[in-house]
């Protein structure tokens, strides 16, 4: 199958491109390299042959209508986005360019390209907003109250979504990630408190903890969202689905388990709570369980253990 990923250069589009690749699919890579990098596609470009073609292009650009007419993927994968809440509250308008009109210039392409499907990266840790703890893990059902730029203009793409669906036959599956960990997420590029703590406790330094750490967070292993997105392909049409494993896990907890296996002695160090988090945060992935047979699989411990061996490789190259 001939399919595109937006975004494939980066943390979980790498991953994808290559269970796509191993599938034994023709994948194109569309991505500005603003915050991905080639360096996550070096295996998939070397051993890829001619079934890999990779794209340097902003998803805003008016080039893109005519790449993916040209191309003519059967799925598109869109997972390029600004992905900074922080960056979302300080810069809105820059946000919303990327999310909303980057989103309308794939869906744009698709309808060019005659794209059966566009399999779309929502947010379910901005989606829901603060949910009361009795809520959760929270079911797509839940009222969307976003509380950043950020989960508005994901809000806002999954309804242009239903709209092409409605206007154009062009099917859709959004899926609603909780807080996606694993190899490949840049320590100093946006949110990844996992890989922040990976490389700070390799370097025997103590990690820093905002608040009490008490909030939670649904931690998801990327080879379980990679895998999906690939079921997204061809199941869960017109749906909005969450991809979480439905536990909410401490911050406090996961210093503890990541120092355990790091092996680290020191103590995390506290800062003063950052406005505007969300403290309680988990995914309820029943429904993804019914409509696209998919659970996550990967425990904390082996998912954490996955990230400190990249990072450990990662350093000695």
């Amino acid at each position: 199958m001939q399919v595109m990923v937006t975004g494939g250069a980066g943390f979980i589009g790498s991953n994808l491109v290559d269970r796509l690749l191993a599938e034994g699919h023709s994948v194109d890579v569309v991505d500005d390299l603003s915050t991905g990098s080639l360096g996550n596609l070096a295996d998939a470009r070397a051993s890829a042959s001619h079934a890999l073609t990779f794209h340097h292009l902003d998803v805003r650009s008016d080039e893109l209508v005519e790449v993916m007419g040209r191309r003519r993927p059967e799925v598109v994968f869109h997972l390029a986005a600004q992905a900074d809440v922080r960056v979302s509250v300080e810069r809105p308008v820059f946000d919303a360019d990327i999310n909303i009109l980057g989103t309308l210039r794939v869906l744009e392409g698709a309808r060019a390209a005659g794209t059966a499907r566009v399999a779309f990266a929502a947010s379910g840790g901005t989606l829901y907003g603060e949910c009361d703890p009795s809520e959760l893990p929270v079911k797509e059902s839940h009222p969307r109250r976003p509380l950043s730029p950020y989960g508005v203009s994901k809000m806002a793409a999954i309804d242009y979504l239903v709209a092409y669906r409605e206007l154009h036959a062009l099917e859709f599956c959004a899926l609603a990630l909780a807080n996606v960990y694993g190899p490949r997420q840049d320590p100093h590029g946006e949110a990844g408190v996992v890989a922040i703590f990976s490389d700070k406790l390799l370097r025997g330094e103590s990690v820093t903890i905002f608040g009490d750490g008490e909030q939670t967070r649904d931690f998801v292993y990327v080879d379980d969202v990679v895998d999906a997105f690939v079921r997204a392909a061809t199941r869960g049409g017109g749906l909005v689905l969450n991809i979480g494993t439905g536990n909410e896990v401490s911050v406090n907890e996961l210093a503890r388990v990541m120092g355990e296996r790091a092996g680290a002695t020191s103590s995390p160090a506290h800062a003063p709570a950052r406005a505007g988090e969300i403290q309680r945060s988990s995914l309820d992935p029943e429904r993804a369980g019914i409509h696209l047979g998919w659970r996550a699989w990967t425990e904390l411990e082996a998912g954490v253990d996955g990230v400190l061996a990249y990072t450990r490789r990662q350093a000695g190259s």
